[in-house]
């Protein structure tokens, strides 16, 4: 979710603005939570309240971070190393994917064998791995084989392989940039484009041809604003997000969410697919974005001091990304070896959450010792004037 960043201080002293990362560490926590199923907890988060989930909000704000990061390195001169740090970092993702795949496999083989529970090697996508070893490992490798619950990773890489042009494109011509993005998006979803899945039938559960629309989203908003641009406020488009966030927290709570699509429209426009973004989904989390921008009361909310343990956390993200999802996966063979209660699932999500930010505190603590302990965190400072504002009620867009 983008995050206004309008504060005069920020810019002086060249903080980092913190609410940036307090809303990521949200979105990874709530992605950790809602890995675990079957929980109390799993009730109360974010996707039980709209149409999008946390997975939106991870993607809106990689896009915002990558303009962050390398938005004003990719100038004549700098492109190529730009371009390489961005598949550098697309290249990290990929093997912190294979392995996590890899671990997670053995956390299910384990309880197998270990708590007599041979049904484990039937879940998670795990069953034809047993059955076609060979393919299987041939899909892993080439990511047309994932695991359930592992699937954003992938999606995320394919987008920063692609995000040099992404970035190229937006920074010289943001509107027909984001036309032909759009563009795209719609013809994945009518026509149900994606990458194939391997060795078994199927497709992506993240279509990257479709999330690159929210992505570049993000992408453009923030390059936007680092130009000195700003969000503006219409109060129209005020009030039909927040008309429109409280019509979805209804709807999913109404029969009506059972429903697939709506008169006979693609389902990329009047369904709630997940695989190829439908356009309620990715209207919500625009909205929900908005309603922060938009609202200082709300924004400021989010803002807090550089030591504030989600700010920490939101940080770190990708090591404590990747501990999440361990954790999650350890989390639901437990949940299966033992169903439990309340107590049970407070101390198994308590204890998940706890561990991740005991270990963003550690790598904080860490490269506080010296440059030639740690690497600096990735992301630039958020310094950039993201900030609402106000409009008459006919102005909109850029």
């Amino acid at each position: 979710m983008t995050t206004p960043v309008s504060n005069e201080r920020d810019r002086r002293t060249g903080e980092r603005d913190t609410r940036i990362d307090v809303l990521r560490a949200l979105a990874l926590l709530t992605i950790f939570v809602d890995h675990v199923p079957g929980t109390v907890f799993e009730n109360w988060t974010y996707k039980n309240f709209g149409f999008s989930d946390a997975a939106e909000a991870f993607v809106l704000i990689s896009g915002i971070s990558v303009a962050l990061a390398y938005g004003t390195k990719f100038k004549p001169g700098g492109r190529l190393l730009a371009t390489l740090k961005m598949w550098r970092r697309a290249g990290v993702l990929y093997i912190s994917h294979i392995v996590i795949t890899m671990v997670v496999i053995a956390l299910f083989c384990a309880a197998a064998l270990f708590a007599h529970r041979p049904e484990m090697l039937t879940m998670i996508n795990i069953e034809p791995l047993m059955k076609n070893t060979p393919q299987v490992l041939l899909g892993v490798v080439t990511l047309g084989h994932q695991l359930g619950y592992n699937n954003i990773l992938p999606v995320y890489a394919a987008l920063l392989l692609a995000a040099p042009a992404f970035v190229l494109f937006v920074s010289y011509r943001p509107v027909p940039a984001l036309i032909v993005s759009g563009l795209l998006w719609l013809v994945a979803g009518i026509w149900q484009i994606a990458p194939p899945n391997y060795p078994e039938p199927g497709l992506w559960f993240l279509n990257p041809l479709s999330w690159q629309f929210l992505f570049n989203i993000g992408l453009a908003a923030m390059l936007h604003v680092k130009r000195g641009g700003r969000i503006p406020v219409n109060p129209w488009l005020l009030g039909a997000a927040g008309i429109y966030v409280i019509g979805a927290a209804i709807w999913v709570h109404s029969p009506l969410w059972g429903q697939i699509t709506w008169f006979n429209l693609p389902v990329v426009i009047g369904g709630f697919d997940k695989t190829f973004l439908s356009l309620p989904r990715l209207l919500h989390i625009l909205s929900v974005s908005y309603l922060i921008v938009a609202l200082p009361a709300v924004s400021n909310f989010f803002r807090v001091r550089p030591d504030n343990p989600l700010a920490i956390l939101g940080k770190r993200s990708l090591p404590v990304f990747i501990a999440g999802t361990l954790l999650a996966m350890a989390a639901q063979v437990l949940k299966l070896i033992n169903p439990g209660g309340l107590a049970y699932d407070t101390l198994l999500i308590a204890a998940g959450i706890a561990m991740q930010l005991a270990l963003a505190l550690y790598l904080e603590w860490l490269a506080g010792l010296g440059p030639s302990r740690a690497k600096p965190v990735r992301e630039e400072p958020a310094r950039a004037p993201f900030g609402a504002h106000p409009l008459p009620a006919r102005a909109g867009g850029y």
